[in-house]
């Protein structure tokens, strides 16, 4: 096949920069011109990732796989099993930061979501190494 990714719009781009390939994945090799808020929204959950425990890494990263491949069932599942009402107790920092990430993704355009991978490749290319690994092995699961 032509690519082992899903359709990743968010993550595909076609820049008049020159981009290079990782697979048939085209990423962009100059920074995308963002407005203040989404640039400090991406500065800011950088900056939340690095201070983040590993535990809760992978927790984002099983998240932002789940966003590039919306069309998989079983994440939509286990994130229902894991919804907890705990009534009288406030959240976390961190889930107040994971209620912030999902808004502001929601937020982002294409071009925006991809941004954000090409600075995440730049700040911690281990994390973005490893979401390109998850992202490929749950398309050869399908």
């Amino acid at each position: 096949p032509t690519s082992l990714l899903p359709n990743l719009a968010f993550l595909v781009s076609a820049p008049s920069a020159l981009p290079h390939s990782i697979g048939s994945l085209i990423l962009m090799t100059e920074p995308l011109p963002l407005s203040y808020v989404t640039a400090q929204e991406m500065r800011c959950l950088l900056h939340w990732l690095s201070r983040w425990t590993p535990a809760q890494r992978e927790c984002f990263l099983r998240d932002l796989v789940d966003k590039a491949v919306p069309w998989k069932l079983f994440p939509l599942l286990e994130n229902l099993s894991g919804l907890r009402v705990e009534f009288g107790k406030p959240p976390s920092i961190y889930e107040c930061q994971m209620r912030l990430w999902n808004q502001w993704f929601r937020s982002w355009s294409e071009a925006e979501r991809n941004e954000f991978v090409r600075q995440m490749e730049e700040e911690m290319p281990d994390l973005a190494g490893r979401f390109y690994q998850e992202v490929a092995a749950t398309t050869q699961q399908n």
